[in-house]
């Protein structure tokens, strides 16, 4: 992983799937970002993830919504993102482990599930297992958390409230999983 001082992430979704293709290159051509994802997610939108110093992102942010303002369907400047959001972005899974409890948060937006991932590692001791944005998911997100059940409730609390009405699906916890179930997550 790259490691920059103050890192952003940046999301920018349209209602266009051309369209999707010339904000990436907007957004690649205006700054140094690491390109995280450019494809297509729901049906006929198109999603541009990527990551890096705040200044790099807000530039290539404002070049990427300029370049699809007529199809902007969503988007995230993210400044000061938590190590573990960015590390589950650019590396995926983490090690599998054996929680005390877990907690799930589902979200009807990419930006929500990315926004609500921050807020609750910023603000509990939890580790960040995994991060699932939209594909599989018909354009929603989902993040999964573990840390002892008073860590993981403050955690879904803290993710929970920087949504926008809307935008939250659900909200899970499980305290002691069974390993059996944990086998088939990861």
């Amino acid at each position: 992983m790259r490691t920059t001082p103050h890192p952003a992430i940046g999301l920018l979704e349209v209602s266009s799937l051309a369209r999707g293709f010339v904000v990436t290159d907007a957004v690649v051509k205006r700054a140094a970002v690491t390109l995280l994802g450019s494809h297509p997610i729901a049906p006929g939108r198109y999603l541009t993830l990527f990551w890096g110093s705040v200044a790099e992102v807000e530039e290539s942010f404002a070049a990427g919504e300029e370049a699809g303002r007529e199809v902007l369907v969503d988007s995230l400047f993210l400044p000061g993102a938590h190590e573990q959001v960015i590390e589950a972005l650019t590396a995926g899974r983490c090690r599998r482990p054996e929680p005390d409890a877990l907690g799930i948060l589902e979200t009807y937006s990419v930006t929500g599930a990315i926004l609500s991932a921050d807020a609750a590692c910023k603000a509990a001791e939890v580790e960040l297992l995994e991060l699932r944005l939209a594909h599989g998911l018909g354009g929603k997100g989902l993040w999964v958390v573990t840390g002892a059940l008073h860590d993981v409730e403050a955690a879904l609390e803290a993710g929970t409230g920087v949504l926008g009405a809307g935008v939250l699906v659900r909200t899970e916890r499980i305290p002691r999983p069974h390993p059996e179930m944990l086998d088939h997550l990861w």
